[in-house]
């Protein structure tokens, strides 16, 4: 499991550092794409073969369907932790989630999400907000 939040810096060459509590997870290999909020999803390649599978009984003729598809896999690509711990992240990655300097790599469950500074920033105003959380997670039952 992927939890917690670590800032890295972003090398010239576009390698990401994986901070070492998730190196174990992704031995085998993961792979980056874009998320949904402008950021990037970084997922263990057994993962992300469990959401193609989900993925695969999508309608291609519906429209909403397409777009997710197109988003999941045009931009998706390998992502191997190499001997120091990195992962190259593309070019057109880097430039879709606006990365360079420093990222945040922030642990979400199964997967880990790969943000720009202002965009964490900007994700942590709306997830701070507790008056806008209580609304918006009030059907939410987390707990019996």
């Amino acid at each position: 499991m992927f939890l917690g939040e670590y800032a890295h810096t972003l090398d010239t060459k576009g390698r990401l550092t994986i901070p070492v509590k998730f190196r174990e997870a992704l031995a085998g290999g993961g792979v980056v794409t874009r998320g949904y909020d402008k950021n990037l999803y970084l997922y263990t390649r057994a993962a992300f073969e469990q959401l193609t599978e989900r993925l695969r009984v999508l309608s291609t003729t519906d429209p909403n369907h397409r777009a997710l598809l197109r988003l999941q896999f045009s931009g998706a690509s390998e992502a191997d932790v190499d001997a120091q711990g990195r992962i190259l992240v593309p070019s057109f990655l880097r430039e879709y989630a606006a990365l360079n300097g420093e990222c945040l790599v922030v642990g979400v469950g199964d997967y880990v999400e790969i943000w720009s500074r202002a965009g964490w920033d900007e994700q942590l105003a709306i997830i701070n907000n507790a008056g806008l959380n209580a609304e918006r997670f009030a059907d939410i039952k987390l707990v019996e």
